[in-house]
Order: structure tokens, then sequence, then C-alpha cells
């Protein structure tokens, strides 16, 4: 897969079934479609046949049809024990179908036959991260409204004509029939013979979720006050309201539809952040049994970037060493897949990273972060990530003001406040309108980075070459003041800052959840120290630049800014193989984060093309000062 479609994949991950051999994978993708079936059966059924009678034959004849689909859908799976037992309770369906049984007997034995099923072949109906219908109701709006509706009653404008018609999404009684887990199988797999479609080539499993939930609102009313029961994520996937007003009452019904239509938001610490790249990983490896190698490599990418990565800045204020012994070894394993090695090493290099994983589990707890762990994290992610951004501007700010050219400041100040709103404008998108998954995150900031590398290697290398040039003011009033210059060093500065404040913003919304309410005193606390320490540090670069003489403090600003460009370089590769893009190759070599060196091939090939340009830009402008120094 190029690094083009493989970064399309990226932005619709594909849904893989939850195992961890070849044959398991198979079996759980047709026992999933089996339930879809089941699920289908007992949903739509009671509304087609009342007091013995057919009511629509058209429905009736594809309550036959997919009974027969399930009959052959369920002898497809590989043998177990207790096949033989769903296979006679798929006749005793049939039977009832073509008896014309009673609609609520139907659906409760397609319910009980469902249940049999997803124990028998292992099918898990909850999801790993609890959904939010506020990231499903966008999605609503692009890919169901049009049929559906914007109400959900099915009278969207291309449903019209369709037979048959796009369901009602405010029909209570048949959504009552339905699961969480229902809704989440029906958008992955389509219903066959009608115009719903599958969705799992256009939505990942997570949005799916998200969208399941968000179609459940339609036919729940807001939480009742009182002390209601609180329904775990679990229950709230599986079961559904018709099931618990059999077992509760009637009364338990409106507390569990308003819960199964915003699930209760648990805290999402770093034990569930790690179960979640676990059980991806386990994915992976079954993608890969079973002889797809994009799949799997996509797959371990998501397990990084969407769980391990977001508990690393908390790992790394406990133990770095863990911290990267974990990243290599996931890294490890994905270069396996990426290269193709035997099945065998492959899952060595898994079970490697699975008993890092643990490790790194033990460490952090799995409920929350301790309130000093919740501070120094707070504390190391503004300072970490802002530090670099602090320098740049504080050099530009100073080099500026120092040289009088105080109308370039303006420009500046614009850059970098342009940065902050396109930040949060960035993470708000990502947050509630569209969803920009770990890989996408990570691309922008590995483009930004080496962007950014870029533009501080050529203000580094003006910068020196100036620092000796008699007619430098000349030059910055001619070309700077005028527009182009003030523009360059605007829109670095506002590189600088939006490299880093879409990923601060992003460590810190997960920090904020890790930590959990008795810690977000100590969450606050550090970032307000880490940012009096970065203002601190721009105060004491500008106060004290102004001091230097003027050829010297070009020389140090020139030298901060080139060593930038090394350190940014290093940066941006490491993101980009983060984001998959390109694989991984250790060497052996020291590591220092803060640097940007890292022990690999690429990113080291890329500081060193970033040193070689730097020796050669400042070898060409010692050159043309000797030249200079010779013709006076």
């Amino acid at each position: 897969m190029n690094s083009r479609s493989r970064l399309l994949a990226w932005l619709f991950w594909p849904v893989l079934a939850l195992c961890s051999t070849a044959a398991l994978a198979d079996t759980v993708e047709g026992a999933a479609k089996a339930l879809h079936l089941i699920d289908y059966i007992g949903a739509d059924y009671p509304d087609t046949v009342a007091a013995g009678k057919v009511l629509d034959e058209a429905k009736y004849g594809e309550q036959l049809t997919s009974v027969e689909a399930l009959q052959e859908a369920v002898m497809a799976l590989p043998a177990r024990a207790e096949r033989q037992a769903l296979e006679e309770g798929v006749k005793q369906l049939h039977q009832a179908l073509a008896q014309h049984a009673d609609g609520a007997t139907v659906a409760r034995q397609a319910r009980q036959l469902g249940a049999q099923l997803a124990v028998a072949y292992e099918v898990s109906q909850a999801p790993v991260i609890t959904p939010d219908p506020a990231r499903g109701a966008p999605l609503y709006a692009q890919h169901c409204s049009i049929c559906h509706g914007d109400s959900g009653a099915g009278d969207g404008p291309a449903g019209l004509g369709l037979t048959p018609p796009p369901s009602d999404l405010q029909n209570v009684a048949r959504l009552d029939r339905l699961s969480l887990y229902d809704l989440y199988n029906t958008l992955g797999l389509g219903i066959e013979g009608t115009d719903m479609p599958s969705f799992a080539d256009q939505l990942d499993e997570r949005q799916r979720w998200d969208l399941a939930t968000y179609i459940a609102s339609f036919t729940a009313a807001p939480a009742p006050a009182g002390n209601a029961k609180l329904y775990n994520l679990a229950d709230l996937a599986r079961s559904t309201p018709a099931e618990i007003a059999a077992s509760e009452g009637p009364e338990a019904v409106a507390a569990f539809r308003a819960q199964r239509a915003k699930p209760p938001q648990v805290q999402r610490g770093p034990g569930q952040l790690l179960d979640y790249t676990a059980s991806t990983l386990d994915k992976s490896i079954a993608a890969y049994r079973a002889g797809d190698h994009e799949q799997a490599y996509d797959l371990s990418v998501a397990a990084y970037l969407e769980g391990f990565e977001l508990v690393e800045s908390s790992l790394d204020n406990v133990d770095a060493t863990v911290r990267k012994d974990t990243e290599k070894s996931l890294m490890a394993y994905r270069q396996g897949l990426q290269d193709g090695l035997p099945l065998e090493q492959v899952s060595q290099r898994l079970d490697a990273a699975k008993a890092k994983l643990k490790a790194s589990a033990e460490l952090l707890g799995g409920d929350s972060l301790s309130w000093s762990l919740s501070y120094i994290s707070g504390l190391l992610i503004l300072l970490r990530e802002g530090l670099e951004a602090i320098l740049v501007l504080a050099a530009i700010l100073a080099f500026l003001r120092n040289t009088g050219q105080q109308s370039a400041v303006r420009s500046v100040n614009i850059g970098w406040a342009l940065a902050l709103l396109a930040g949060f404008g960035t993470w708000a998108l990502a947050a509630y309108v569209i969803n920009v998954g770990g890989a996408q995150r990570e691309l922008l900031e590995g483009c930004t980075a080496l962007f950014a590398s870029v533009m501080v290697l050529w203000l580094g290398v003006w910068m020196h070459d100036r620092r000796h040039a008699a007619a430098w003011q000349n030059y910055i009033k001619s070309s700077l003041v005028s527009g182009g210059g003030r523009f360059g060093f605007a829109l670095l500065a506002f590189f600088s800052v939006y490299r880093e404040l879409f990923e601060v913003i992003l460590f810190y919304e997960t920090l904020w959840l890790q930590a959990g309410p008795a810690g977000h005193q100590a969450v606050l606390a550090g970032g307000a120290t880490a940012l009096v320490l970065l203002v601190g540090l721009a105060w004491v670069i500008l106060r004290g630049s102004a001091k230097l003489p003027l050829s010297l403090f070009f020389s140090i600003n020139a030298a901060l800014l080139c060593a930038l460009s090394v350190v940014f370089a290093g940066h941006g590769v490491k993101a980009l193989q983060e984001a998959g893009i390109f694989g991984t190759r250790p060497v052996p070599f020291f590591e220092f984060d803060w640097l940007g060196i890292h022990a690999d091939a690429y990113s080291l090939a890329a500081q060193a093309v970033a040193l070689a340009a730097i020796c050669v830009l400042y070898g060409r402008s010692y050159l043309a000062q000797r030249r200079r120094v010779s013709a006076s």
C-alpha cells in the first residue's frame, strides 16, 4: 500500500472481528453476520405478523429469506460443540415464522438465540471506549439524514420511492427491540435486499458506536430525575429496552433508554487506553494470520496512536525507560508486519509488545493518576511542547526589537495569535465536527515540524549572513518592513505555535480524563506552573538579548535557530513514522527526545541532512565574507 492510499485508509478504520487466531477471525466475522440476521428478524417480525395473520407480505417474505440466510450462516461457522444447538435453534425460529407465531414470542426467541451465538463464538458486543452521541450527530447528518430524514422519521428526500422504505428511527416499539450493538452491527454490515448499505469502509468502529447512540436518542427522553439505576456500558450495549421492561419493569425503561442514548462517560484511564491497544493488536495479528497484511499494519498503527500514545506523557513522568522500551516494541511489531516477516516472528514481537504494555499498565494503574503524577504531567506536557515554540518566538521578537523594527513585531504577534485560534479551532473540529484520528494528527505534526525546520534554518542562516554586514539595517528596511520579510516571520511564528498547540490540547484532554475529578486541580496547577516558566523564559531572552552586542546577539540567535532546525527535523520524521507513512529502522545510537534525537536511521538521516545544509550555507557565508574582506 502506498503512502497516499494508506492515509486514506486511516480515515476509515476497517472493522475486524475480536479474535486472536486465524480461524477465530473468520469465525467472529461470520458470527457477527449471523447475529445481524437474528437481530433483524427479532426487530421486524412483530410488525409483520399479528394474531396469526401476515400484515405485510413483502416484509414477511424478507423475514423468510433472512432466516434461510441465517441457516446458511450458522452452518458455515467452524464446528464447535455449541453449533448443533444453534442450528436447532434456527430451525425452531424458521418454524415459528412459517407458523405465523406471535411477534413477541419470535422476538424473545431471536434474542435468546443471539445470546447463545455470541457466547459460543466469543463475539464482543460492547465498545472499548464509551460512545459519544455528540460525535455521532454530524455523522448522522452526513451519512443517514438523506434517507432517514433529519429527525429519523424515514422521510429523507433520497428515501422517497425506495422499496422497502427507510426505517422509521422514531418507531419506539421497533427501537425497543434493538440493542446498541444491533444498531452498530447494522451500520457495519448493512441490510441485504434493501438500500441500507454497509458503512464499514467509511466509518471506523468508534464512529459507528457514536452513531448508534445518536440513533438511539430518537426514541429516548431526557434521563428522569431521581435515583435511577445506573447501567454499565456492557449492559447498555447488549440489552434492549424490551428486555429491561421484562426483567425490571416498565418504570426502568425510560432511564435505560436515556442512558443508552447518552452513555455515562466513564473515566478514560490509562488501563482503558492500554486495553484498547492490546485488543487492537489482537485484531492486527488475526488479520495477518488471515493474509490481510495491509489491514494488519493499519490496525497496528491505530493501536499505537489511539491508545498507547495518549498515555506516553504520563508514563514518561513515572519511568521514561519503560515508555521508550514499550514504544520500541510496538514499532518493532509494526515493522515486522510491514516487512512481511513469518507469522512466528511477528507473533514473538507481539508477545514482547504486550508484555511491555502490561508493565506500563502496572506502573500507571488502571483507574486514575495520583495527585503528584497529575501535577507533574500537567507541568511537563506544556513545558516540553511549548519550549521550542517559545524559543523561536522569543528569538524573533528579540531580533526585531533590538534592530528597531517595532512595526514587524505586530506581524509576528498576529502570526502566533492566529496559531492559537487555528489550534483551538482544529481541536474543536476534530472533537465535534469531523473525526481526526491519531494518524492525521501525527501527519499534521510531522509536516508542520519539517516545514518549521526549513523556516528556522532559513532564518538562522539569514541572521548569520548579516551579523557583520554594515548595511544590514538598510536591508531590513527594504526587505523586511516592506512586507515580504514580515510575512515570513509571521508565518514562522504561526507554524512554531500551531505545530505544538493541537497536540498540547489533545494531551491535556486525555490527561484530564486520566486524572479524574480528584486530580483536576493538580493538572491545572501543573499547567499554570509551566505557563509561568515559559513566560519567564521568554522575558529572560528578551531582557538579556537587549544587553548583548548586536554581532554577538545575531550569532547566538543564528546558532539557536539552526539547532532548532535539527531538532524539528528529528521530531517531524518521528511523527511521520508514528503516523505510519514509512517504517522504522532502529540503529545503535543514543536518544534524547527533547533534542529530537532518536535511535532510528530515518530520523537521524533527516537531522544529518539538516546539519549538512547548515554546514553548506555557513560555508558559503564564510567564503562570501572572505571575498568581501579581500575586496575591501
